[in-house]
Parts: C-alpha cells; sequence; structure tokens
C-alpha cells in the first residue's frame, strides 16, 4: 500500500510543509483539473511544477459535472478531461478519476469509459459504494459493456475511519468494494480533516495504482 492526500484547494509550498510536518510526506496527492467555483481549484503549470518537484505524484481529478447521466454525458465529459489533461501535459498511461458525488446511472459510465479507451488514458471512477447510485449504476454497466471491468479502476470512499498521519494508516488496504467485481486500488478512508486550515482527505491506493499516476 501507499499514502497520499487529496484536496480540492491548490498546493502552495506553506500548504505542502503543513500537511508534512502533521501528517507525513504524501506519496501522491490528488488534484482536480479545472476550476468549479466555490468547489476546487484546478491545477496550474505552477502547482504541477511544485508538486512533482518535490517527488510526490498527482492524482488528476475530473469533476465538471452535476449530475452523471447518459452515454453522451458521460463521452463528453472524458472527452474534457482529456483535453485539459493533455493541457496540462498529462502523459498517456495514467488515469483521471470521475468524482460521481451526485446521480450517476450506468450509460454515463459506459459513455467515459468508451471516450478514454482510443485516448491513451485510463478511466478512473470515484465514488461511495454504499450510499447512492453509485454501486448499481457501476455494476449494470459492467453487465452490459465488459470494457468497464477492464479499464475502469475503482476509487472508494467506504469505510472512512477518519483522516489520519502517514504512520497511522490502516494498517490493511480495505475499502468497500463493488459487489459484482471492480479493479478497487484506491481508498478515501479520511475526510476534510482541517489542521492546515485547507481540508485534506486521506488515501491508500495498491501498490498497483502507482504506475498510472503522474
Amino acid at each position: 500500500m501507499q499514502w497520499g492526500v487529496d484536496s480540492s484547494a491548490r498546493v502552495t509550498e506553506s500548504f505542502f510543509q503543513c500537511v508534512v510536518r502533521n501528517f507525513g510526506y504524501p506519496v501522491f496527492w490528488g488534484r482536480y483539473l479545472t476550476t468549479v467555483p466555490n468547489v476546487s481549484d484546478g491545477l496550474t503549470p505552477e502547482e504541477i511544477r511544485l508538486i512533482r518537484g518535490k517527488g510526490v505524484k498527482i492524482w488528476p481529478i475530473y469533476n465538471v459535472m452535476k449530475d452523471a447521466l447518459g452515454y453522451r454525458n458521460g463521452h463528453v465529459a472524458a472527452s474534457n478531461a482529456i483535453f485539459h489533461a493533455r493541457t496540462l501535459g498529462l502523459p498517456t498511461g495514467k488515469m483521471i478519476s470521475a468524482n460521481l458525488e451526485h446521480r450517476i446511472d450506468e450509460a454515463w459510465i459506459r459513455g467515459w469509459v468508451d471516450a478514454f479507451f482510443p485516448s491513451g488514458y485510463l478511466p478512473g471512477l470515484y465514488g461511495d459504494p454504499t450510499i447512492g447510485d453509485f454501486t448499481n449504476a457501476y455494476c449494470e454497466a459492467v453487465k452490459n459493456h465488459s470494457r468497464v471491468i477492464e479499464q475502469a479502476i475503482v476509487w472508494s470512499n467506504r469505510p472512512r475511519p477518519g483522516v489520519t498521519s502517514r504512520v497511522n494508516a490502516p494498517k490493511e488496504f480495505k475499502p468497500v468494494k463493488m459487489p459484482c467485481g471492480s479493479n478497487t486500488w484506491g481508498w478515501q478512508y479520511g475526510w476534510d480533516d482541517p489542521t492546515c486550515s485547507i481540508p485534506i482527505d486521506s488515501n491508500l491506493v495498491d501498490r498497483r495504482m502507482i504506475q498510472f499516476l503522474w
């Protein structure tokens, strides 16, 4: 397992040092590709240089959607995510995770995965496997399209024992997984710690996923 964090806010030198001082040195840092007012700061070239200059990998996240409904909308969202990733210089072979915290259906997931297939990037899916539409939508998509389980990497946000430091992270990798099978290689086990005045979430990932982070 590898430990890291994610944040909706931009990473600055002072923010980074606060996280290191209070939680430990992250292997990766999840950040959003685009700015969504009052929700997330979008990655900038300067921030990318800062994070990667620390030897920390970037986990790209895309969240420009209100509801994830319909095949075409999923395809369009993926195309937009890929465009932003290319603009920022994300190399092929890396993953972009869709932040699915709203309504979602299986057609959207199929559209997201299909758009990624020829792009050279991998489709990621972040969601809650215990509450809401995510599990049913994912399992329906798997049933309807084999490419979903073959290509998609799932980032589960359950269970949530709470944010910890790197040394106090869970000793076993036990995210809630899909009942229909999945590549659940990410686990966001802690939410919204305010220690550094800017909330962070803490994560563990399967070692297999590290190669797909930037």
